[in-house]
């Protein structure tokens, strides 16, 4: 027994090693601030000029990379771009995407946003290294909800002559799936009246979407039937026909604690996804 848990330690230690050398081979860089939005539109709208704006971290040695495409939450009326320091050195590249807010705007102003973002990044991802067809989209409880009306809702993206049905993976964290409870706010309709309607994730299911990752805290601990609702809209996608929707429920979590757990889950996830990929390519 003694020998194993020697033998494991070795392994790790390798291991550690190996992922370190790698670290040190690959090199990264931020850069920040690009208005992702035409010169004409923000020259027209000092707001969008200020909010609508993004970083990209990437690799910089390597080519033909995978994107996250990553939107903040703060419930459509705050927070601000990040790159998550846990989807950082990973091979990756992460773009931390920033959106005009409520009350300033009213929807669908955020999710247009999130939409000329995503295109922003099939448009440029190439320039820096990236692979078209590895584009990911995802995002924490009111990014959560943008990557889904994005990712299901193919009008945003359709928009720009793209279909929704090229990026690779949605991976919704904590995304409200019914009609926001801000774009309800918006409208005097109070947060625990639920409504469905074109602003829903749920509205706009279809067979052929990307692959569809929900992720969310415990059922008892969540905001306002999170849970619930993202387990909905995967029996939903499933009854439709979809074949590639997966719901993660990681007890134990409320709403703001549930992220950082979420991370792992969400690479595993992506590896599965490009390596399915890979193997339909082949087949």
């Amino acid at each position: 027994m003694k020998f194993f848990i020697q033998l494991i330690l070795i392994l790790l230690f390798i291991n550690g090693l190996k992922t370190s050398t790698y670290s040190q081979q690959v090199q990264y860089e931020t850069i920040s601030n690009i208005n992702y939005y035409s010169n004409e539109i923000n020259h027209l709208d000092s707001y969008i000029k200020e909010r609508c704006v993004l970083d990209v971290y990437y690799p910089k040695n390597i080519k033909g990379f995978p994107t996250i495409v990553w939107f903040h939450g703060g419930g459509l009326t705050g927070g601000n771009k990040e790159i998550p320091e846990q989807l950082k050195e990973k091979g990756f590249c992460v773009v931390g995407v920033e959106y005009r807010l409520s009350p300033k705007v009213k929807a669908p102003a955020y999710i247009q946003d999130a939409a000329a973002a995503v295109k922003w990044v099939f448009d440029n991802i190439t320039k820096f290294g990236g692979d078209t067809s590895l584009i990911f989209v995802s995002g924490f409880s009111a990014g959560g909800y943008l990557t889904l009306m994005v990712g299901l809702d193919k009008s945003y993206l359709s928009k720009y002559n793209i279909d929704a049905n090229r990026i690779a993976g949605l991976i919704a964290l904590s995304g409200q799936t019914i009609t926001h409870f801000t774009v309800r706010s918006e409208r005097g309709i109070p947060d625990v009246q639920p409504l469905i309607d074109s602003l829903a994730p749920l509205y706009h299911i279809r067979k052929d979407s990307p692959p569809l990752v929900l992720i969310t805290g415990d059922r008892e601990l969540e905001l306002l039937g999170r849970y619930e609702e993202n387990a909905y809209l995967m029996r939903m996608m499933k009854i439709i026909g979809h074949k590639d929707t997966r719901l993660y429920e990681l007890e134990g979590y409320n709403h703001g604690e549930m992220v950082n757990p979420a991370f792992p889950l969400m690479m595993k996830e992506i590896q599965r996804i490009i390596e399915n990929k890979k193997q339909s390519q082949k087949d």
